[in-house]
C-alpha cells in the first residue's frame, strides 16, 4: 500500500487557495435616522455571504456584524446604501486610563464610551510609583530623610 499512497499524491489536485476565514465581529458606526435607514442596512449586511447575525443599536448610531466576513467587505456594503460607515472609534469607558485626556472624550460618543486613542506616553513610562517616593522618605540610607527619627 505504501507504493499506491505515494503515486496517489502526485494523481490528486489540491487547491492552495482554500483559505478558511474566521468569525469575527465588525462593529460599524453609521447615522441612522430612521427605522427605513435601518432596515435597508439590515437588509444589504444580512444578504452578505457568510455573515451570521446583524444586530443594529439605532440608539448608539452602531451595527454589529458576526460572521465570516472582513471588516472591508462590509464597509463596502454598507457604503452601497448610501450611508457613510467607519469603524467603531469607542471603547467602554472603564477600560481607559484617562478618560478626560485630551482627544479621548468625545461629546458625541454614546454615553458609556469614549474614543479610542493610544495611551499618553508621558503617563505610561516617566511616572515613579508614589509609594517608592514615600519608602525613600523615611529611608535610613537618606541623610536628609526625617529629622525626628
Amino acid at each position: 500500500m505504501g507504493a499506491l499512497d505515494y503515486l496517489s499524491n502526485f494523481c490528486t489536485v489540491t487547491s492552495t487557495s482554500n483559505k478558511k476565514k474566521t468569525l469575527q465581529t465588525v462593529e460599524l458606526k453609521v447615522r441612522l435616522d430612521c427605522d427605513g435607514c435601518e432596515r435597508k442596512v439590515r437588509n444589504a449586511v444580512s444578504s452578505m455571504k457568510g455573515v451570521k447575525s446583524v444586530d443594529v443599536i439605532r440608539k448608539q448610531n452602531r451595527v454589529v456584524v458576526k460572521g465570516y466576513v472582513t471588516a472591508k467587505k462590509v464597509l463596502k456594503t454598507v457604503r452601497s446604501t448610501g450611508k457613510r460607515p467607519e469603524l467603531w472609534p469607542y471603547v467602554p469607558y472603564n477600560l481607559v486610563t484617562c478618560p478626560y485626556a485630551a482627544g479621548t472624550y468625545d461629546k458625541k460618543a454614546p454615553p458609556g464610551f469614549v474614543r479610542k486613542v493610544a495611551a499618553p506616553a508621558a503617563a505610561t513610562s516617566g511616572t515613579p510609583d508614589p509609594h517608592e517616593s514615600f519608602a525613600s522618605l523615611f529611608s535610613d540610607d537618606n541623610p536628609h530623610a526625617c529629622s525626628i527619627m
